[in-house]
């Protein structure tokens, strides 16, 4: 009888606790215009705490659920890291492949300073290729043909820039065409589409209904993602015809809360030292086998923790952000349908608030 209201009390307790967090993320997202917030607190089994709370556009009374999906940005690349991991698995390729084993042919008309590039070092960021992060990029040709050709073309005249100094002041350059080309590396060894394989791994294998581009809200009701403009926000529509460059691998996944819950338990599950879909080393090297930025993921270490974290802002649509610590095994995750300072700054107080409660 005793262990059963110590269970009880326990049950009540953490009730109360996830429910004055709750009362906090909504104070938090109107305070900061936020239409819409989904956190989640997760361990490597089990969540700790989950909600969704807002609507789905400032011009609309959709109501947030937990089956509202997000289009997550640049916390794509850990998901494209993830599928290359599989195949370096399976022996198609190894982290120090380098890009030119691949493609010879390239060699010649590329600049001499890629002539050594690996995998590891696209994923990385540490192969100084140009950032293409849709500010002051050089201007890109009209290329033709399906997204794999595309993205081959565009690789092509990626590698005829100007390479960007990797040294100790500059350990890696951010740079989302280096994803594109670590992409056509595993699509060329598997005979694979990315698209294709973002559908075997995450939906075929994993189960996780992953989606590209941006969650559609035409035909059903779900999240619109929120530009700034005049320091409004303004609905952007699924059929918003917004181009990434041929860079899709680094940032085009749209992905359920609950689902992408699955994904970073994977994740915590392989940092503890379990195998899963990958092997218990690939998640370590994955999140700790090259400072600064590993394999989609900033490799953090503050205050005595050692961190996994990422951010994605869904073309300045939609922000997402991602701590896992690595030190207590704990994960915190906050969605939103907007990108702006005030989105930033009311998220980053979440994410404060979340960790503080767990310790981290």
């Amino acid at each position: 009888m005793k262990k059963l209201t110590t269970i009880f009390l326990l049950i009540v307790s953490t009730a109360c606790f996830s429910q004055r967090t709750v009362q906090f993320a909504d104070s938090i997202r109107k305070a900061y215009n936020i239409p819409e917030i989904s956190y989640a607190v997760v361990s490597s089994t089990s969540t700790l705490e989950i909600a969704a709370l807002g609507k789905h556009s400032i011009n609309l009374s959709d109501t947030a659920t937990l089956d509202d999906r997000f289009h997550i940005g640049s916390n794509s690349k850990a998901m494209t890291a993830f599928i290359i991991a599989k195949y370096v698995e399976k022996g198609k390729l190894k982290w120090k492949t380098k890009f030119f084993d691949l493609f010879p042919e390239w060699k010649q008309n590329s600049k001499s300073d890629y002539a050594n590039i690996t995998l590891q070092d696209l994923l990385s960021h540490k192969a100084g290729i140009q950032p293409f992060q849709g500010e002051n990029d050089p201007q890109i040709p009209d290329f033709k043909g399906t997204n794999p050709e595309k993205r081959k073309q565009f690789g092509q005249f990626v590698l005829t820039l100007e390479s960007k100094k990797i040294d100790d002041q500059t350990p890696f350059l951010y740079s989302n065409a280096g994803y594109t080309l670590a992409t056509l590396m595993v699509e060329k060894v598997t005979r694979k589409s990315w698209e294709q394989l973002v559908e075997k791994v995450f939906n075929k294998d994993l189960k996780l209904n992953v989606k590209l581009s941006w969650p559609e809200n035409q035909k059903v009701k779900d999240t619109w993602g929120h530009l700034t403009e005049n320091d409004s926000l303004k609905p952007v529509s699924s059929d918003w015809n917004y181009h990434l460059d041929y860079t899709e691998p680094a940032g085009d996944l749209n992905i359920k809360l609950v689902d992408y819950v699955k994904f970073i338990q994977l994740n915590l599950q392989g940092i503890e030292g379990k195998n899963n879909y990958l092997k218990s080393n690939t998640y370590k090297f994955i999140h700790n086998g090259v400072k600064n930025y590993s394999l989609g993921w900033f490799n953090v270490y503050e205050n005595g923790k050692e961190l996994s974290v990422h951010s994605g802002t869904g073309a300045f649509t939609y922000f997402t952000l991602v701590h896992i610590d690595r030190t207590k095994n704990i994960a915190y995750i906050i969605f939103t349908n907007s990108f702006n300072q005030q989105t930033q700054q009311g998220v980053r107080f979440l994410m404060r608030k979340l960790k503080e409660n767990y310790g981290s």
